[in-house]
């Protein structure tokens, strides 16, 4: 008889019957699971912006009551995180603002005043393409829309209304979406008076 038509045989799966083994095997599955979630994670985590996605990053403070404006790394269109250390060293008086904006469809505010972080993305389906929103969306507790019909602004309308700009001022920019975000948050810069210095930072971006 061909070795193909010999019968299969196996032996019974009796299992494991030493002690333990049950909550061995449970504790396996758990960080299989977990190392699922992790992968699920960073499959659904967006790649960065490139610089030419990169319109703007741009930081303002006031020294001694007069405003100040740098442009700043571009890295930092990428990362919340390092966003806020960033803003966190200038020597403002009363904390520095972030400004950035990406692919003239999207803009980001970051505002650190000591421990004190604000934080405004002014589309949260964006989310699901740039890192910085995506951070934001993250840090706010917000959960990322699945579709362009829960598109809309989210965080601190009021981040920068004891600098002039009210809250429903921002939410009118921020769904203001036929308009290039780099043009919004140039006039979020004039609407608080950092217009001129922000133009040149702006220059200096670019």
């Amino acid at each position: 008889m061909r070795a193909t038509e010999d019968p299969e045989f196996e032996m019974p799966n009796r299992g494991d019957d030493r002690p333990g083994m049950d909550e061995l095997d449970d504790l396996v599955s758990d960080d299989e699971l977990d190392d699922a979630d992790v992968d699920d994670d960073e499959d659904d985590y967006p790649d960065d912006a490139g610089e030419d996605d990169i319109d703007l990053v741009i930081a303002l403070y006031r020294e001694d009551g007069q405003p100040v404006a740098l442009a700043l790394d571009y890295d930092l269109a990428n990362d919340l995180e390092a966003l806020i250390t960033q803003l966190r060293r200038m020597p403002g008086d009363g904390g520095a603002v972030g400004l950035v904006s990406i692919a003239s469809e999207v803009f980001v505010i970051v505002r650190v005043r000591g421990k004190h972080v604000q934080a405004f993305v002014s589309d949260a389906v964006s989310a699901a393409d740039w890192p910085l929103a995506r951070d934001v969306v993250d840090f706010l507790g917000v959960e990322v829309p699945e579709d362009d019909e829960e598109s809309g602004p989210a965080g601190d309308l009021g981040i920068l209304a004891d600098s002039g700009l009210h809250d429903f001022e921002l939410e009118a920019m921020a769904e203001d979406y036929d308009e290039d975000s780099a043009t919004l948050v140039e006039r979020i810069a004039q609407r608080i008076k950092f217009g001129p210095e922000f133009a040149k930072a702006l220059a200096d971006f670019e």
